[in-house]
């Protein structure tokens, strides 16, 4: 009787400090780096992005709703208490394809809002070019320096 006693204590203990982390881990925030990583590509042909969360939002002031958005009737509407979905739960397919000679071109904004490759590119790239256009401190623009070479 005793065993099981201290058994029932021992997961009781176990399932409170369990639930005290999970809370401990919302209530911080994010991760401060994470890896672009998306289950739409069949493999990725490029070194995933690093992303520095803590840089974008606490250094460089970006709002949240900057990056995470939920648009309804051409606004976004997300609001910081609302969960953070990955990016590719809306733009779940990887790539426009490419068009042949006499079709006519996708839309950029059904790329943007279908294809992960075209939203994440609109994001974060052009966040950095339109930066880099008003003189203004940012981040890297050119492939290579957000995709480094894969190391054989």
């Amino acid at each position: 009787m005793k065993k099981r006693s201290l058994l029932t204590s021992a997961i009781s203990l176990l399932g409170v400090v369990f639930v005290f982390s999970m809370v401990h881990a919302t209530a911080t925030g994010p991760a401060d780096t994470m890896t672009m990583n998306s289950k739409v590509y069949k493999k990725h042909k490029k070194v995933l992005v690093t992303f520095t969360h803590k840089k974008h939002n606490v250094d460089y002031k970006i709002a949240c709703a900057d990056c995470h958005h939920v648009y309804k009737d051409g606004k976004n509407v997300w609001k910081k208490t609302e969960a953070v979905q990955k990016c590719d739960a809306c733009h779940s397919e990887a790539k426009a394809p490419k068009v042949k000679k006499g079709e006519p071109k996708i839309p950029k904004k059904e790329k943007i809002t279908k294809y992960h490759y075209s939203a994440i590119h609109e994001n974060c790239v052009m966040c950095h070019k339109d930066l880099k256009k008003a003189a203004k401190p940012t981040g890297p623009t050119a492939c290579k320096d957000c995709h480094p070479k894969k190391k054989k």
